[in-house]
């Protein structure tokens, strides 16, 4: 699973890694507590290496604290995949279960923990394209789906070499295993269902780059501002000599100007200089002082005239803020645990609207903003799209992370977030990766790590709302009520024997037939054969 996600990308093996899971944990009917077992593995051995940019600059203990937390929630997973994969339609409980406790951890606790959800390995994916119609919840569980349906049929094959076929069970994992890949097929290509390109907007992305790694990056405050600002000028000179087209937008990233441009006049002057030579409106990452603590704010400063506006016009609070990093909830607790607890902030959240309306040469443009960390959930760019995003921007700053696989994970939650919301997307860093995203999920053109660049091309414009974001939260929630009804129903018709001293599923009984056959056919082997129930 781990090697499933970027920048190793090898997509297919994250249903390869479910299918050997959904095995481990179907053959022999492993006691609950095996099972948990499982998952606990499983879970430390995927998050572990996945995770190290957590440490990056403050040591290994809440790198490995997050990555054992994760693998609790995976725990949980074999714990109640085990019960109910014993229900009929073995897979598709495995797939329910999945999808359910990624759910949960998503939101659970200090809002949750979205990263390292199966959806986010498919960026090049046969099933990607239904995240369109069933969003990341979706697509995580037709992974699991794909996953534990080839599984199933591997188990059937081996039956059958014992005299145990079933041509229910194996018709059931074939098309476990192939309705999904269909329904990819079929929508790969066609678009996105439910919107519409209405033009095209030509948008230049600037990294201006940082001085240095690391949690002081920050320090050198003006020199990150003033790379930006240098970057933005050096787009305005190619577009005199000719080198590149005039943008209709220019975006800077999370923290391009952590000087709060509104209390000090030298960082506004500079803004709106670069505004006026670039000669139009500017998105910039900056922070607000308030009252109970700033706001991680982007500024959309736009002209008159070909003059730069004295302020700006438009402001959007990052809604999402994430712990430990922005806040640190419950400090005095924490605060034993790592020296570095007291420096993270004190940001609060911010509300309203989720877009920016920039007047632009190419007319008025709604532009969706998810600021870094809140890509990573599901109601982030949703809320953009239902405000009226016409495509979506994902200010972001890995400066912190140093040189680590963090931003490559990142961006691929951006590529999927494009195909879900139907929306093309432009992820600005301070630092690196930054990229233009197509609807469909491609990159048009991506930046490297820790050097300035300038990535410029016309992004589809497009109106109108995919199923994935019109049924918002009710796919997690369906499975969620799903799965707590399949577990309830399986601890109410399996015997207390069944669950909790198990027995092996590989035994032979009345003569010799193996039993394996029954078990992904979904039929009780305590209603199947009463002398097992007696025994």
């Amino acid at each position: 699973m781990f090697a499933a996600f970027p920048p190793r990308d090898l997509w297919f093996l994250a249903p390869v890694s479910l299918g050997i899971l959904y095995a481990v944990l179907r053959v022999g009917r492993p006691r609950i507590r095996v099972g948990a077992l499982t998952g606990l593995v499983y879970g430390l051995v995927f998050f572990v290496p996945l995770l190290p940019w957590i440490g990056e600059y403050v040591g290994p203990l809440p790198w490995l604290a997050l990555a054992v937390i994760m693998a609790l929630y995976l725990a949980a997973f074999g714990a109640v995949a085990t019960v109910t994969m014993r229900l009929r339609w073995a897979p598709l409980w495995f797939a329910i279960a999945w999808t359910g406790v990624e759910a949960v951890r998503s939101s659970f606790p200090f809002g949750g923990f979205p990263w390292g959800r199966a959806a986010f390995s498919q960026t090049s994916g046969l099933v990607l394209p239904t995240a369109s119609v069933v969003g990341v919840p979706g697509l995580s569980f037709l992974v699991a789906l794909v996953g534990a349906g080839a599984a199933s049929l591997v188990l059937a094959a081996v039956a059958a070499r014992t005299g145990s076929w079933s041509w229910r069970r194996a018709a059931a994992a074939a098309a476990a295993l192939i309705v999904p890949l269909i329904a990819g097929s079929v929508l790969l290509g066609t678009g996105a269902p439910g919107t519409h390109s209405t033009s095209t907007l030509e948008v230049a992305a600037v990294q201006g780059n940082v001085p240095r790694l690391g949690l002081d990056f920050n320090a050198q405050r003006r020199a990150v501002l003033d790379n930006h600002v240098n970057e933005t000028m050096e787009l305005a000179r190619q577009v005199q000599r000719g080198e590149r087209r005039r943008p209709d937008l220019v975006l800077w990233p999370e923290n391009a100007s952590d000087i709060p441009p509104l209390q000090n006049e030298d960082a506004a002057a500079e803004i709106r200089t670069a505004v006026t030579i670039a000669g139009v409106p500017i998105t910039v990452g900056t922070l607000m002082p308030n009252p109970d603590g700033p706001t991680n704010s982007v500024l959309l400063w736009g002209l008159t005239d070909g003059v730069a506006d004295q302020m700006p016009s438009d402001r959007y609070d990052k809604h999402i803020i994430q712990p430990f990093g922005e806040y640190l909830p419950w400090r005095d607790f924490f605060r034993h645990f790592s020296s570095y607890a007291d420096r993270a902030g004190n940001f609060q959240a911010g509300t309203g609207p989720a877009i920016l309306t920039a007047d632009t040469p190419n007319g008025q443009v709604r532009v969706g903003v998810s600021t870094c960390w809140e890509v990573a959930f599901d109601r982030s760019p949703r809320q953009a799209v239902n405000d009226g995003a016409q495509f979506l921007y994902v200010p972001t700053n890995n400066a912190t992370f140093g040189l680590t696989d963090m931003s490559s994970q990142q961006l691929a939650m951006s590529r999927v977030r494009a195909v879900e919301t139907g929306r093309s997307v432009a992820v600005v860093s301070t630092s690196g990766l930054s990229a233009l995203i197509r609807p469909d999920g491609s990159i048009i053109t991506e930046s490297g790590l820790f050097e300035p660049a300038i990535l410029e091309s016309p992004l589809d414009l497009r109106d109108g709302t995919t199923p994935a974001v019109w049924l918002g939260a009710w796919p997690e929630r369906v499975a969620l009520l799903a799965l707590l009804a399949g577990f309830l129903y399986a601890l109410c018709t399996t015997t207390s024997l069944e669950m909790f001293a198990g027995g092996s599923r590989l035994r032979s009984i009345s003569g010799g037939r193996n039993r394996l056959a029954d078990e992904d056919s979904g039929r009780h082997d305590t209603a199947a054969r009463p002398d097992e129930g007696a025994r």
